[in-house]
């Protein structure tokens, strides 16, 4: 029983410590868990039979005084105080008129029996008490999502046919709902009967203790990483804080978005993050849809983020939350983000308090960007290089969030590695796990292939069903993806060769004074245009092709009217500091790109793409030969 104040029957003057006999005056949400036996309690009359009255001390807790305890006649309506006797087994509760002298009154608020969300069966009326993590109005009832420290559960009030209920209530509010646990198609759903917002006090209180418990459900799971290394050890605590912020997000219901650059290492990243995080808030909520609403993965062209996609991104949110009532996303960048290109986009989402995470490997402006996330992973920042790829990371970080995804996803390191070139010296591992789950080198090769391929042609799309079949990440048909992969590495393959007989006759050759070939070609004028290999590609592959010819060091640059693609191997660019260099020394070239050392693209003002090459062309010439770049060496 909990009092909350006191009042006098007599004297008010009186200090509420005094030793006088307290009558009770029950909030009318009270029950008989918040009285007692021989406790005095205000009632009132309810009714009058031959044999006694029936009293109210609540509105759910009444009872009869026998007329053998009766001092006096009393009418319905009519004031008492009574004493409790007794609360019998079938639910029956004894009264005695019995008014104490000299009396002090204190009133009891409700404090019910708060069910966690987690304990809820259907048919139980019950309590619980969470976060408001969303507001639905459907033509019917107002749908609320709740959320406690164990789960998340939907909770139906009516006010009328598509009218708002309890439209006090806010996102994020914490509140205490009453109601009754039914079955809606196959999930658990409460009907509400009464709902309050907590005060201040009591809701931080509350609010606490759920973060404290969240805190604990959101720890990443302890796996040890698919193979040994020294360098990726590095990066371990910054994935799990990664993980720690992508779990909490599922455990508090808020939408989670994904953007990841479309090619074989972002999708090697963002396919296993997915189907950890589906798998998760499947196990969370009741919901078999939620994973549909609450996640989203989409790639990005560009190697940062366009305001295009922001826009993109940030109208799709504002829309889910005036339509669905829901949070705005988390956003999670992968293969992409860590760069000053993508501050305006960051800038953009700072306005609506959009949470950030980042894992990519390219060369990365922390001094940009940092401020502006939650969290960010990029080898750089560990004195490390682009060697250790996303997707590999990314493997590490869905493991992290829901360990049973491993056995899918073993080979996909090796996939990941293999599509971005990485040197790393533990790819004859990463290729050596997945030989035991079948893939030898040649059919890695053909799988980051089709999925070049398979990316090119969706271009904003997810291609959700297609990528997972040809990566055979959450694909059900190992057949299925033995002759997708098959099917569309022999078309890449087709439409590079043709791709490579129309541009490199055009390949112009010089060598620079470090000794090291340069080759350059105008892609608007001698490649095919709107097919596959796009540019990037097509520069890599007429790259490949001169590095393998030669034996040597080679740069290769391919170009169009407002674009470069660089490539380099066995010389010591700096694509980055090139980029920003150039951006300051040719006035007016409105240069922006980067990418890794060796691997990169820009972007400049088309009638300043002469000026903008040609010192381009300096840099590399300044360039330093090593050997450790090379990959004939």
């Amino acid at each position: 029983m909990s009092d909350e104040h006191a009042g006098d029957s007599g004297d008010d003057s009186r200090p509420n410590s005094d030793a006088r006999p307290i009558v009770y005056d029950l909030a009318p949400n009270c029950t008989t868990d918040d009285v007692e036996t021989d406790a005095y309690y205000h009632a009132v009359v309810n009714g009058v039979v031959e044999y006694g009255i029936f009293v109210d001390i609540s509105d759910s807790v009444s009872g009869l005084i026998h007329e053998s305890n009766l001092s006096a006649d009393y009418e319905v309506g009519d004031r008492l105080v009574v004493r409790l006797e007794s609360v019998r087994e079938n639910g029956d509760i004894a009264f005695a008129e019995d008014t104490p002298d000299d009396y002090r009154t204190l009133t009891v608020d409700h404090e019910p029996t708060i069910t966690p969300i987690s304990s809820l069966s259907v048919g139980e009326s019950v309590t619980v008490e969470g976060v408001v993590t969303q507001i639905k109005q459907t033509g019917g009832p107002t749908v609320f999502r709740i959320a406690d420290d164990s789960g998340i559960v939907a909770a139906a009030a009516f006010e009328e046919a598509g009218v708002r209920a309890f439209p006090e209530v806010d996102l994020d509010d914490v509140v205490r709902m009453a109601g009754t646990v039914e079955d809606h198609e196959g999930t658990r759903q409460l009907e509400v009967d009464g709902l309050t917002v907590l005060d201040d006090e009591t809701a931080a209180d509350a609010r606490q203790r759920i973060d404290a418990a969240l805190d604990e459900r959101a720890e990443p799971e302890p796996v040890e990483p698919l193979v040994e290394w020294a360098a990726f050890e590095k990066l371990r605590d910054d994935l799990e804080d990664v993980a720690r912020l992508l779990r909490r997000t599922v455990l508090e219901g808020r939408p989670i978005r994904v953007r990841h650059h479309a090619d074989g290492d972002g999708m090697c990243a963002s396919v296993p993050v997915q189907l950890a995080l589906e798998r998760l808030i499947t196990e969370v909520h009741d919901d078999p849809d939620a994973p549909r609403h609450l996640f989203k993965r989409l790639p990005s062209k560009a190697p940062f983020y366009e305001m295009e996609d922001v826009t993109r991104d940030l109208n799709f949110a504002l829309e889910g939350r005036a339509r669905h009532g829901q949070r705005l996303p988390f956003l999670l960048m992968l293969d992409n983000g860590s760069t000053e290109e993508d501050v305006p986009a960051y800038e953009n989402l700072a306005h609506y308090d959009v949470p950030i995470a980042v894992v990519d490997h390219h060369h990365p402006d922390p001094e940009a960007v940092n401020h502006l996330l939650d969290a960010h992973v990029n080898p750089y920042l560990h004195d490390e290089d682009y060697r250790i790829t996303t997707g590999m990371m990314c493997v590490e970080l869905a493991r992290m969030i829901h360990p049973d995804v491993t056995d899918e996803l073993r080979h996909v390191p090796a996939v990941a590695g293999l599509s971005d070139r990485s040197k790393a010296e533990v790819m004859d591992n990463y290729i050596a796990l997945a030989e035991d789950e079948g893939y030898d080198r040649e059919q890695l090769l053909d799988v980051g292939e089709a999925l070049d391929y398979a990316a090119h042609w969706l271009r904003y799309n997810d291609g959700a069903s297609i990528v997972n079949d040809v990566l055979n990440v959450g694909c059900d048909d190992e057949e299925r993806h033995r002759e997708l992969v098959e099917f569309l590495s022999t078309r890449a393959e087709r439409d590079v060769e043709r791709q490579l007989e129309a541009a490199e006759p055009h390949l112009e050759h010089e060598r620079l004074d470090s000794g090291a070939n340069l080759y350059r070609i105008d892609l608007d004028k001698w490649a095919h245009r709107f097919t596959y290999p796009a540019p990037g590609k097509t520069t890599g592959k007429l790259h490949d092709r001169k590095v393998q010819e030669t034996g040597e060091p080679v740069i290769t640059i391919g170009y169009g009217p407002d674009f470069a693609v660089l490539r380099s191997d066995g010389v010591r660019l700096d694509i980055p500091r090139m980029v920003a260099e150039l951006n300051e020394e040719v006035v007016g070239g409105g240069v922006s790109g980067g990418g890794h050392l060796v691997v990169g693209s820009i972007k400049f003002v088309s009638g300043m793409r002469g000026e903008v090459i040609d010192s381009l062309v300096e840099k590399m010439a300044e360039a330093d030969i090593d050997e450790e770049l090379s990959t004939t060496a």
